[in-house]
């Protein structure tokens, strides 16, 4: 096992200036790299770092490139870390076309580098207990699923709300079912600028038998990120923006078909006690123990590939 990796982080604006501060303080953090000089200057004396050009950092001793610019520049500037023979992080989404993804990985793999993609969410300890709770049988067959992640602004104007706090939800919900959709729906509406949509909705329809859907808005009036999951023998449900111990609240209702109309016998709430740890720095960690210890990133390329099906496909029934 290799000693701390060292890397740049590329683009230290909305989310690059928290990776930067994750990767500071975890010790791996060498450069910033920003079009603007000036913010460039400012991240790097605030983490005591050197401020350089791209071409400097990918000429420089830095093991890793951690991507944080506008998705139309990710595969670019990930192709370019690759031909440096840098492992690469990049936030989502992975590119804004499969053939720009398929070009990152098929880059990576040349380089015998590792490719990692930011769906934050699969690092968050209580979706990791939710995972491995649906995993282990404890919801029973899954039923369905649905993610709601609302809130009034951040807007946008190069990117819509869809592509912009969807791209989370569809990871979480391919983990859980474990299996590509088979058909998918995407539709939005703009109300603020036009040709960006402001309130969008995600249908999917799995082999299983399973659905889901993911409603994302930053045109609503209070902030909601809630996942829930229905399973034949219970229920969950994982709140981030409930306090720590109430996040993950299980439901184990009962409903009894044995009559000719199906009652239902409900269940206190449960809720999961989940370890607290902070999912970006678990994130962030977790890029440079695959560095270190030549491993495949769980959500590598080819898992952001699947997400990028998703999110590309836009209408029903349309096979992917």
């Amino acid at each position: 096992m290799m000693s701390t990796p060292i890397v740049a982080v590329f683009g230290c604006g909305h989310w690059g200036k928290n990776l930067a501060r994750n990767f500071a303080e975890l010790g791996a953090l060498r450069a910033v790299v920003d079009p603007n000089p000036e913010t460039a200057a400012k991240h790097a004396s605030m983490h005591g770092v050197t401020a350089m050009t791209k071409d400097e950092a990918l000429a420089s001793d830095i093991d890793g490139v951690v991507i944080a610019a506008p998705a139309e520049y990710h595969a670019a500037l990930a192709l370019e870390a690759a031909a440096a023979s840098k492992h690469v992080y990049v936030e989502k989404p992975i590119a804004l076309t499969e053939a720009d993804a398929l070009s990152m990985i098929e880059a990576t793999k040349k380089a015998d580098r590792i490719l990692m993609v930011g769906h934050l969410l699969q690092y968050h300890p209580v979706f990791v207990a939710l995972r491995d709770m649906v995993r282990a049988g404890g919801l029973g067959k899954l039923r369905y699923a649905y993610s709601h992640r609302l809130s009034t602004g951040k807007f946008r104007v190069e990117e819509d709300a869809f592509w912009s706090l969807a791209p989370h939800d569809v990871s979480m919900l391919l983990a859980l079912f474990d299996e590509a959709p088979s058909h998918v729906r995407q539709s939005g509406l703009d109300f603020v600028t036009d040709g960006i949509a402001d309130e969008t909705r995600l249908d999917m329809v799995f082999p299983s038998g399973g659905r889901a859907h993911v409603f994302a808005s930053w045109l609503h009036p209070f902030k909601e990120q809630r996942l829930v999951v229905v399973g034949e023998d219970a229920m969950a449900v994982f709140d981030d923006v409930k306090p720590w111990e109430e996040k993950l609240a299980l439901y184990k209702h009962v409903i009894d078909t044995s009559g000719p109309v199906p009652v239902p016998h409900k269940a206190d709430v449960e809720y999961v006690d989940v370890p607290q740890g902070e999912p970006l720095k678990s994130e962030c960690q977790h890029f440079l123990d695959c560095i270190a210890n030549g491993t495949t990133p769980f959500t590598d390329g080819e898992e952001a590939l699947r997400v990028l099906r998703v999110m590309a496909a836009e209408k029903l029934p349309k096979p992917i």
